[in-house]
This record gives C-alpha cells, structure tokens and sequence, in this order.
C-alpha cells in the first residue's frame, strides 16, 4: 500500500498524470441533431408516425389508446397515442413538451424511444423490439420538420 501511495506522488509530482488519462476520442455521431436528415423527403405524420404508434409488436397502442388491449401506459403516464391532437396534449409528465415542433432533441417523445432517456425507462416499456434507427431517424425528422398533422 505504501509503494502505492509513493508511486503515486511521484507521478503527481513529475506532472506525468497527463500519461495515465485514458485515451479519448471524438463521438461517432451527434447523440441527437435538430435538423431534418433528408430536406428533399417529407415525413407525414398520417403516412409515417401514426402507422409506428400502431405497429403491433411495438404495443405503442396496446398501452397508450383508450381502445388498446392494456392501457396501462394510458392511465399512468395520461399519454394517448390514438391521435395527433392526442399526442400534442402530451401526458401528465410531459405536457407539452411531448412535442417541441422543430425541436426533436427537446421533445420527450423522441427521448423516451431513444436508447438512452434521461429520465424513467426507454418505450416500449417491454421491449425489445424498440424502434429501428431509420424510424427514430423518420420520427426526429417529422419534428424536425415541424410535427404537422399532415
């Protein structure tokens, strides 16, 4: 223990510590990026956003519609997913802020089917399977460019 506390000062005291630091490189990509991926595509949220919500193996709809088969998600968090307008209105956590039109890395839906949310368990709540990156990537940009109902 005392060669160790010696080996210590005197790396401290030579200004080696520098040396011991692990070797840090660049993240491979942006954790999240505000802007829309693709300009030249639109995402439609009637085409594109509504038909992940209802994906069956998804069960975003078994938890977050009135009609779904446990609407537990419903219930606890308020969040329905039956709807645009529903949607907007966000849960009883999120509110609005469920959807920050142009702003996906801020709006909690996007952070909540992330792999990493800052904040309570990644949805589905049961998964795998979680969305695929191309559909965070279609659902960030649908925000990204505006989250209109279209």
């Amino acid at each position: 223990m005392i060669g160790r506390v010696v080996l210590l000062v005197a790396v401290l005291a030579t200004g080696c510590l520098d040396q011991l630091a692990p070797e840090q490189s660049e993240p491979l990509r942006p954790l999240c990026v505000d802007e829309d991926s693709d300009p030249d595509t639109d995402v439609s949220f009637a085409d594109d956003i509504q038909p992940l919500f209802d994906r069956p193996d998804l069960g975003c709809a078994d938890c977050h519609t009135p009609g779904g088969v446990q609407p537990i998600g419903l219930r606890v968090s308020g969040l329905n997913l039956s709807s645009y307008a529903a949607l907007l209105r966000g849960g009883d956590q999120s509110g609005a802020d469920i959807v920050l039109a142009g702003r996906p890395c801020e709006s909690v839906l996007v952070q909540k089917v992330g792999q990493a949310p800052p904040f309570g368990a990644r949805m589905p709540l049961d998964g795998p399977p979680f969305l695929a990156e191309r559909e965070l990537q279609q659902l960030s940009d649908w925000i990204a460019e505006g989250a209109d109902d279209d």
